[in-house]
């Protein structure tokens, strides 16, 4: 978030000019991921048979419950074989060695100079709005292409950044970055489920206090100095009463 909002303030020069930021999500991302595809690029920088054999065991080991159609595709033995775990920490670096296809394209055949992305999000920013409408078409066609993938259709968009930028929870505002809506009220939702877990015993205070911190350490990311107290009078509050 932080480079994000450095590279809004560059390209508005400090907010003295119009600047622009198209945001992108890959549909179904880690159900979609092609494991041929994936295999193809770890192949490419590495040798050992071992750690290949290794990697494809892994890659190879994924089960979903996947929709009937889905299941039938894959029974298609020339069906490619599609998907990754998402809770894997190995799906994590999967995704980022796979999505660094795009990021090189993104960089160097596009040439794009303000570019982030967090796993299947990606956002670019300019201050030419046209430039950036005429970007989604040559970044689905690279994705579906080359990746196997599609852009979500609904959660394209290019916003102006005097707007605010929403992008992985936070909104990028013009002098500081606040937590959406959605994110905040969703830690606070869930912090309380947390709490009656530890309360009816089906989860201990390590893990309770745990979760505790991590919701604070994501508002912590942004201006959200009165919410994090907000949240923490509440959790104490929850449970004492």
């Amino acid at each position: 978030m932080r480079a994000l909002a450095e590279m809004l303030r560059a390209e508005s020069r400090n907010s003295t000019r119009a600047c622009w930021a198209l945001k992108c999500d890959v549909r179904k991302f880690f159900d979609s991921l092609d494991q041929h595809v994936l295999l193809e690029i770890l192949k490419r920088k590495i040798v050992d048979p071992d750690t290949l054999w290794l990697l494809e065991n892994i890659i190879n080991s994924y089960a979903a419950d996947l929709p009937r159609e889905r299941e039938r595709e894959r029974e298609s033995k020339n069906a490619p074989r599609k998907g990754i775990p998402i809770g894997n920490l190995t799906s994590q670096l999967f995704a980022n060695i796979y999505m660094n296809e795009l990021d090189q394209f993104v960089k160097h055949t596009l040439q794009v100079k303000y570019y982030a992305r967090y796993t299947d999000d990606f956002i670019i920013v300019s201050e030419d709005q046209t430039y950036l409408a005429n970007l989604i078409p040559r970044i689905s066609e690279f994705l579906h292409t080359r990746l196997r993938l599609s852009l979500h259709p609904h959660k394209v968009s290019i916003r102006k950044y005097r707007q605010g930028i929403d992008f992985l929870g936070y909104v990028v505002l013009q002098h500081h970055i606040v937590v959406r809506t959605k994110t905040r009220r969703r830690a606070f939702r869930k912090l309380k489920e947390r709490v009656n877990q530890f309360r009816s015993g089906a989860i201990p205070e390590r893990t309770l206090l745990g979760s505790f911190r991590s919701y604070r350490g994501v508002f912590s990311h942004a201006d959200a100095y009165m919410v994090a107290e907000n949240l923490a009078n509440r959790f104490w509050f929850w449970l004492t009463e």
